[in-house]
C-alpha cells in the first residue's frame, strides 16, 4: 500500500474529508490506520490520523508524509468507523471526534524516546543505531535512518518501547532499580574487605548476597533504613548498578482494597442476571434496563456478570457519573477484580490518565471502570458494556463532539454482539418507555438487600414554618430529628440542592443586583475571599460596602450556600461535628476520598454538600437524611425540570438506612404539592412516569418528539437576529410540514462573555433530512465561522437548554 488517507487537524467544514499523501520508501510497511502521522498542508505541516491504506488516487501528484507520531496504532479499526458514524450523527467534525477517544497526553506537543526494555543485544541494525545505550531519542533513530519496519518487530516482541516526553515533562514514570554487577563469589571477598566502620555498606551487600535480584531503590533504603549516601560508594566502585525502570502511577494501590469475593444473590438478582448472562453465553446484542430501586443490589448484578465475561476472555466497560466515582465505587471494582481494573476520570493526572490508558492498550487489564470519555476505552474484544445511574445527565458532552456515551455503547454493543446494561433507580423516560415497547428489555429489582426498608419520607411545609416565626433554614422537624440521632450516635447526611440557586448580592434600598459586565447573569458572592465571581466567563471583583447604584451600605447577599448552611449549623448544634463537602472543599486531589474515608471512620456526625454526595455513598450510620430547598430546580426553564427533581430526590433518600439500621428522611420545599416532590417521598416512580409522560405528550416534547436545538451566538446583536432569522426560514422552507420550528428567541443566558445569544429549535418525529439541511446552512456561514465572529451550536440531543 503506497497511498495514505489521512483526516487532518483543521477543524472545518472545507477540510472535514480525508486526503491522499503518499508514503515514502522509509516508511514502507511502517504506516497502519489509526496511527497519527505528520503531513504537509499549505505551508505547515500539522498532525492526521491514518484512516485508510490504498495504491490507488484520483490525483497525480500527492505529497510525501514527513513523519510518523506513532509506532503503533493509537486508534483501533473499531474505533475508526464509530468516529466517522459518530461524526455524522452529531454533525462534529472527524478531527474533534477522534481527539476525544484519545487521553490529553497524545494530544500536546512531545518528544519521542525508544528505551531498551532488555539486557540482551538488539538484533543488529538497531544495536548500531543504539550503540550499547538504554535509551536514544526517536530524532536520532531517524537521522542515522533507521527502519521502521525492524522498530515495529522490536516493539511487538517486548524488547523496545517507546515513550513519550511532553514538553520536556516525562509522561512516563521512572523507577531506580539497583541490582548486583558482579559475581556472588566477588561480592564475598568485597564484603570481607570492607572495614568494620562502614556497617551500612556491609548491610547492603548482605542484602544482594542472600537477595541478588533487581530491587527498587526506594524499597532498598526502607527496608535497611539507610539513605542514598551508603549506597553511593557501592555504585561507584562498580559493585551494584542502578537502571532506571518504568513504573505505572497507580492511583489506586491493589494492596489498598482487601480482596472480595461474589456474593449469594437474592431470588430477584438471579432473575435479573439470567438474560443477561443468557446473552453474553449466546453472544447477542440486547440492551437490559435494569431498573432497581437504591440499595437493591445493582452492582453485584454487574460485578458477576463481568466475571462471566472474563471468564470468557473478553473485556468489559463500566461507566459511572463523574460525580459517583467515589472511592467506594473504585473499591467494590478493585476488590472483585484486583490489578485486571483500570480507572478514568478527571481528577486523575495527565500522567495517571496516560497509564490506565495504556495499560487498556496493551491488554494489560480486562475492566475498564470510568466517567463519560471511557466509553472510548480500546479495548478489541468487549463482551459487556455497563452504564449505571443511566439518568446521569453528565453522560451527554456539551462540547464538540456533542455525543450521548449511551448511544455510543450500544453502537459498540452491537458491532461486538454483545449485552449493554443500562441501570437507574429513576431510569429517564427515554429508556423506560423504550423499555415498555421493548426496544430495551426491562429488569427490574424492586426490594432493597437484606429487605431493609425504604426509608420513610417527611415532607415539610416551609411556608407554613414562615407563618410560625421560624426563619432558620432548618425546620423544627429536622432540627429535632438532628439532635435525635446526635443522642444515638447514628450519622446524618444533608443535601443542599444548589443547582439554578446561587448566593446573589443585593441592596435593601433600591433592590439593585450586582451583575457580571459581560454576561446577563447575577455575580456569585464567595465568603471566603470576599470576592464576586462569574462562574460563565471568570470575572471577578471585591464585595462593595456601598451600593454602587444609590450609594446606601444595606448591600447584603441573599440565596443559601453550604457555607452558610455550616454556620447556620454551629450554631444550632455547636456540638455536631460537620464535614462540607463541595467544590471549595474538594479541590485539592485526592480531598474527596479523604472527607468521606473520614466520615466512614465516624470522625464527624454530619456530612453536608452538594450534588456530589447524592449518589454512590454506602455508610450503615447513616440514618437521617434531611434535603434544604427540595425544590430549586423546579422553577429553571427547562422541560426536564420535574424529572431530575423526582430524580435527585430519590437519590438522596437512597443514602439513608442501607445497613441494618432503620432510615428516615426529611424534605424541606416551598412546593410540597407538586407531584414530582410527592411522588418521590412515596418511590413511586411508576406513576411519575405516567403523569409526567402525560405532559411531555401535551407539551410536544421527548421521548414522544425529537428536539434539535441551534445556539447562534455573536458579539453583535444585530447580527446575530439576523443569522438566527435566517436559519429558522431555511429550516421552515426545507424540513417537511409535520416539524415545528420555534425561534428565533434569545437564550435564557442572553449574553455570555460579551457575546450575544439566540436560538431556535426543531421539534419533529420523523426528518430524515435535517442532518443533510443543517450541514449546508452551516457551511453557508462557514467564512464567518472561521474567522471566530460566528458561533453556530447544533445540539441534536439537547439536555442544557440554558
Amino acid at each position: 500500500m503506497r497511498i495514505a488517507k489521512v483526516v487532518v487537524d483543521v477543524p472545518a467544514s472545507q477540510t472535514n474529508r480525508v486526503f491522499d499523501y503518499n508514503i515514502p520508501s522509509k516508511f514502507a510497511g511502517s504506516v497502519h490506520k489509526g496511527m497519527r502521522v505528520i503531513v504537509p498542508f499549505g505551508p505547515r505541516k500539522i498532525m492526521g490520523f491514518v484512516l485508510d491504506l490504498t495504491d490507488e488516487s484520483d490525483f497525480d501528484r500527492l505529497k510525501d508524509i514527513s513523519d510518523l507520531m506513532d509506532v503503533t496504532p493509537v486508534l483501533t479499526s473499531e474505533l475508526l468507523d464509530l468516529g466517522k458514524w459518530l461524526s455524522e450523527q452529531t454533525l462534529s467534525f472527524y478531527i474533534s471526534v477522534f481527539q476525544a477517544m484519545l487521553p490529553q497526553v497524545l494530544k500536546a506537543k512531545y518528544k519521542k524516546e525508544l528505551h531498551k526494555l532488555t539486557s540482551e543485544e538488539l538484533p543488529y541494525q538497531l544495536e548500531e543505531i543504539f550503540a550499547f545505550r538504554d535509551y536514544i531519542s526517536y530524532d536520532e533513530f531517524i537521522e542515522r535512518d533507521g527502519h521502521h519496519g525492524n522498530l515495529q518487530k522490536a516493539i511487538s516482541d517486548g524488547v523496545l518501547e517507546i515513550n513519550y516526553l511532553v514538553n520536556s515533562r516525562e509522561t512516563v514514570k521512572k523507577e531506580s532499580m539497583i541490582t548486583v554487577n558482579r559475581e556472588s563469589y566477588l561480592v564475598e571477598e568485597e564484603l570481607a574487605n570492607l572495614s568494620k566502620q562502614a556497617v551500612k555498606q556491609r548491610q547492603l551487600l548482605s542484602h544482594f548476597i542472600k537477595y541478588p535480584e533487581p530491587i527498587s531503590q526506594k524499597t532498598l533504603l526502607e527496608q535497611l533504613k539507610t539513605t542514598r549516601a551508603s549506597l553511593k560508594p557501592l555504585l561507584e566502585q562498580g559493585i551494584l548498578k542502578e537502571t532506571k525502570q518504568e513504573v505505572y502511577r497507580n492511583p489506586y494501590r491493589e494492596d489498598k482494597y482487601p480482596e472480595t469475593k461474589a456474593l449469594p444473590l437474592t431470588n430477584q438478582q438471579s432473575e435479573a442476571i439470567e438474560p443477561i448472562l443468557s446473552s453474553i453465553k449466546q453472544k447477542v446484542h440486547q440492551v437490559f434496563l435494569l431498573h432497581g430501586v437504591t440499595g437493591s443490589g445493582k452492582t453485584e448484578v454487574y460485578l458477576q456478570s463481568i466475571q462471566e465475561v472474563i471468564n470468557k476472555g473478553k473485556e468489559a466497560i463500566v461507566l459511572v457519573p463523574e460525580i459517583a466515582l467515589t472511592p467506594q465505587m473504585v473499591e467494590r471494582f478493585k476488590g472483585r477484580f484486583g490489578s485486571n481494573v483500570a480507572v478514568l476520570h478527571s481528577a486523575l493526572s495527565a500522567g495517571e490518565k496516560f497509564d490506565e490508558w495504556r495499560k487498556i492498550q496493551r491488554k494489560q487489564v480486562k475492566v475498564v471502570v470510568g466517567a463519560r470519555s471511557a466509553i472510548f476505552a480500546p479495548f478489541e474484544n468487549v463482551g459487556i458494556i455497563i452504564i449505571d445511574e443511566e439518568h446521569e445527565t453528565s453522560y451527554k458532552q456539551e462540547e464538540h463532539p456533542r455525543y450521548h456515551a449511551r448511544d455510543v455503547a450500544i453502537y459498540r454493543g452491537e458491532k461486538h454482539d454483545c449485552p449493554v446494561i443500562l441501570g437507574s433507580a429513576t431510569p429517564t423516560l427515554e429508556s423506560f418507555a423504550r423499555a415498555q415497547k421493548g426496544i430495551y428489555k426491562l429488569l427490574t429489582l424492586s426490594k432493597r438487600m437484606n429487605d431493609a426498608k425504604m426509608p420513610k419520607v417527611n415532607i415539610v411545609d416551609m411556608r407554613d414554618e414562615l407563618h410560625k416565626g421560624n426563619r432558620s433554614m432548618f425546620s423544627t422537624k429536622l432540627k429535632e430529628e438532628i439532635e435525635l440521632r446526635l443522642k444515638k450516635q447514628e450519622q446524618i447526611v444533608l443535601f443542599l440542592n444548589r443547582r439554578g440557586y446561587s448566593t446573589f448580592v443585593m441592596c435593601r434600598d433600591c433592590g439593585h443586583v450586582i451583575e457580571c459586565p459581560h454576561c446577563d447573569i447575577a455575580l456569585t458572592y464567595h465568603r471566603k475571599n470576599e470576592r464576586l465571581k462569574c462562574h460563565y466567563c471568570a470575572h471577578e471583583k471585591q464585595m462593595p460596602s456601598h451600593c454602587p447604584d444609590c450609594e446606601s451600605d444595606t448591600i447584603r447577599y441573599f440565596g443559601t450556600g453550604t457555607q452558610k448552611v455550616e454556620e447556620a449549623l454551629s450554631e444550632m448544634i455547636p456540638e455536631a461535628r460537620v464535614i462540607r463537602m463541595d467544590v471549595d472543599t474538594t479541590r485539592r486531589k485526592g480531598s474527596h476520598e479523604k472527607l468521606l474515608t473520614q466520615f466512614g471512620r465516624h470522625e464527624a456526625d454530619i456530612l453536608l454538600g452538594t450534588q456530589m454526595i447524592a449518589k454512590g455513598l454506602d455508610f450503615g450510620k447513616v440514618t437521617l437524611v434531611g434535603v434544604l430547598a427540595a425544590d430549586s430546580l423546579l422553577h429553571l426553564p427547562d422541560f426536564r425540570a420535574s424529572e431530575k427533581t423526582f430524580q435527585l430526590l430519590t437519590q438522596v433518600s437512597g443514602r439513608a438506612g442501607r445497613h441494618s439500621l432503620p432510615g428516615e428522611v426529611v424534605v424541606q420545599t416551598y412546593t410540597p404539592e407538586h407531584y414530582s416532590v410527592q411522588l418521590a417521598s412515596e418511590y413511586n416512580f411508576e406513576q411519575f412516569f405516567k403523569q409526567e409522560m402525560n405532559m411531555r405528550k401535551t407539551f410536544q416534547y421527548p421521548p414522544y418528539y425529537f428536539l434539535t436545538l441551534i445556539t447562534v451566538s455573536h458579539p453583535n446583536q444585530v447580527r446575530v437576529v439576523e443569522v438566527t432569522k435566517t436559519i429558522v426560514q431555511l429550516l421552515n422552507k426545507h424540513l417537511s410540514e409535520q416539524a415545528r420550528i420555534l425561534g428565533p428567541t434569545p437564550s435564557p443566558l442572553t449574553r455570555v462573555k460579551d457575546r450575544y445569544r439566540y436560538q431556535c429549535m426543531v421539534k419533529y418525529k420523523n426528518e430524515p433530512n435535517q442532518r443533510k439541511i443543517i450541514k449546508k446552512i452551516l457551511s453557508f456561514y462557514d467564512a464567518e465561522i472561521q474567522k471566530k465572529d460566528l458561533l453556530i451550536q447544533v445540539d441534536l440531543q439537547p439536555y442544557q437548554l440554558m
